[in-house]
């Protein structure tokens, strides 16, 4: 097939492309650096001739959410409009499960109004939500570090591989649309702080970390709030064996 991936300079795009390729698949990769703006849509037509289907794994500016609804939905609309002109028959559009019960959250307001724009819209669908990947809880903490020292929300997750995600979605596009899709999730209960200490030991990095709900990571993301649901697809990548990886 021939298929899209937007947001494939990314990390979850770029992978997405590999595993797709591996597959066998013709792949357009679309990405401003590309020379193709999902947020004017200069490129899009010439990029999407003859593509049978779009994985949407693109990201987006969090600072804001006035901002980041805004960026999120006209680069939604804008591919939205530019499959159907070319005849998509599958848009695949990568979310992050528990989003809908969480308020506060600048960047899951925008995934909301993806979502939301993506089931109204005129190219048949599927919305997969997925877990934090394994690499967040680094993530997380190289935002506030400052001397060595990094706070960082006591979340409890259950981790994915970022090139499991990739595998999933790569599947899921070469099949028909779904609706949307059960949590995509790895296989383990983590917790977060724990998580950045031990992939920082394993990058040789030694950071202190505060745990903290004074961030953007509210008490709305305590308990359960970002495990899956039941009935979730569980991937088989284990936080320990992608920290063997990363030493």
């Amino acid at each position: 097939m021939r298929i899209a991936v937007a947001g494939a300079t990314g990390n979850i795009g770029a992978l997405t492309v590999t595993a797709l390729q591996r597959d066998g698949h013709d792949v357009v990769r679309i990405s401003r650096s590309l020379g193709v703006d999902l947020s004017t849509g200069d490129g899009l037509d010439d990029a999407l001739a003859g593509v049978e289907a779009v994985i949407d794994a693109t990201n987006g500016p969090a600072t804001d959410r006035a901002e980041t609804v805004a960026y999120f939905g006209t680069a939604t609309r804008n591919l939205l409009a530019a499959e159907e002109r070319a005849g998509v028959r599958h848009h695949v559009l990568l979310s992050i499960t528990g989003i809908h019960h969480i308020e506060g959250n600048a960047h899951y307001a925008g995934k909301r109004e993806q979502e939301r724009l993506v089931a109204a819209g005129p190219v048949p669908w599927t919305i997969v939500p997925v877990t934090q990947f394994h690499d967040f809880a680094a993530m997380v903490a190289s935002w506030t570090e400052q001397d060595g020292v990094a706070t960082i929300a006591p979340l409890l997750v259950q981790p994915i591989a970022p090139a499991d995600v990739a595998d999933v979605l790569a599947e899921i596009a070469v099949g028909p649309p779904q609706g949307h899709h059960a949590d995509v999730a790895g296989p383990e209960p983590q917790d977060l702080v724990d998580m950045a200490r031990r992939t920082n030991e394993a990058r040789g990095r030694t950071v202190k970390l505060v745990p903290t709900w004074s961030g953007p990571f509210g008490l709305a993301m305590a308990g359960n709030a970002l495990l899956p649901g039941e009935g979730a697809r569980i991937a088989p990548t284990t936080f320990d064996e992608w920290l063997a990886e990363q030493r």
